[in-house]
């Protein structure tokens, strides 16, 4: 069974730092394309950061604090987040186009959450 599975989240100082983890597991060909997305409490769901090859685009609101990267061979995408704000505070999920028997299928995983205390 082909999910994602994410970790990294929790509880960070203004100005501090965190590294998101999104792993794929199962049997799949590659992963076509891998975003970052973040939703706060009564607010809607935003994208942070995309990687596609390697093209990637940001948030205008994490442009120079965040960046996404990925391990191809370890079917893993990363999230470095540095200079956290306390408006950073969210819950951040993972989605992934990922290739499997030559189709390509979206996931979502399952959130972790990122708090930061100002």
């Amino acid at each position: 069974q082909v999910q994602l599975v994410e970790s990294g989240g929790g509880l960070v100082q203004a100005g501090g730092a965190l590294r998101l983890y999104c792993a794929a597991s199962g049997k799949i060909d590659s992963i076509a394309t891998m975003g970052w997305y973040r939703q706060a409490p009564g607010k809607q769901r935003d994208l942070v950061a995309v990687i596609r090859g390697e093209r990637t685009t940001y948030a205008d609101s994490v442009k120079g604090r965040f960046t996404i990267s990925r391990d191809n061979a370890k079917n893993t995408g990363y999230l470095q987040m540095n200079g956290l704000k306390p408006e950073d505070t969210a819950v951040y999920y993972c989605n992934a186009e990922l290739v499997i028997v030559g189709k390509m299928w979206s996931y979502w995983g399952q959130g972790t959450q990122v708090t930061v205390s100002s």
